[in-house]
């Protein structure tokens, strides 16, 4: 949500509110009853966060690079397979990047992340419905960006 740059002070910042409950970002403390530990940590990391953001809409997103290349160990691929897949991993960075914060948060929460929709819910603060609606219109808007992006890269490559 905040870039690769601000990740490990996020999550310093994430743990000391943890350790700090009297000036913890959700207030109370951990509830067992309210779900996981594990939500509770990306509660309090959203909050980081949508804190860090402030006001700024767009902030730079990466996925982790060792995800980049350990599906490649074994295949040892051409260049212009590399080339290709870099490319495309570029413009999915791009096009999630672009999208308003509320629908690039369930996108990080619910498909990079991997978590239900009912913990996304959780974390995000509104209900499951909302969280399924965005991800839906996320979807629809990367979609929509990858395809133009996809026609672009034809007109280039029959130029």
């Amino acid at each position: 949500m905040c870039g690769r740059d601000a990740a490990d002070d996020v999550v310093q910042e994430t743990f000391l509110a943890l350790l700090r409950p009297s000036t913890s970002l959700r207030g109370g403390g951990y509830d067992s009853s309210k779900g996981t530990v594990g939500n509770y940590l990306f509660g309090i990391a959203r909050h980081v966060v949508l804190k860090r953001l402030g006001g700024r809409e767009v902030a730079s997103f990466d996925l982790d690079e060792h995800d980049e290349h350990t599906a490649w160990a074994d295949d040892r691929p051409s260049v212009l397979d590399s080339l290709s897949r870099e490319e495309t991993i570029k413009a999915v960075r791009a096009a999630i990047a672009s999208l308003p914060a509320p629908y690039r948060e369930v996108v990080a929460l619910c498909e990079l992340q991997e978590m239900s929709y009912v913990d996304a819910a959780t974390i995000v603060q509104c209900p499951v419905g909302t969280v399924r609606s965005r991800l839906h219109r996320a979807r629809a808007l990367l979609t929509t960006k990858l395809a133009a992006t996809h026609a672009e890269v034809g007109l280039r490559k029959s130029v």
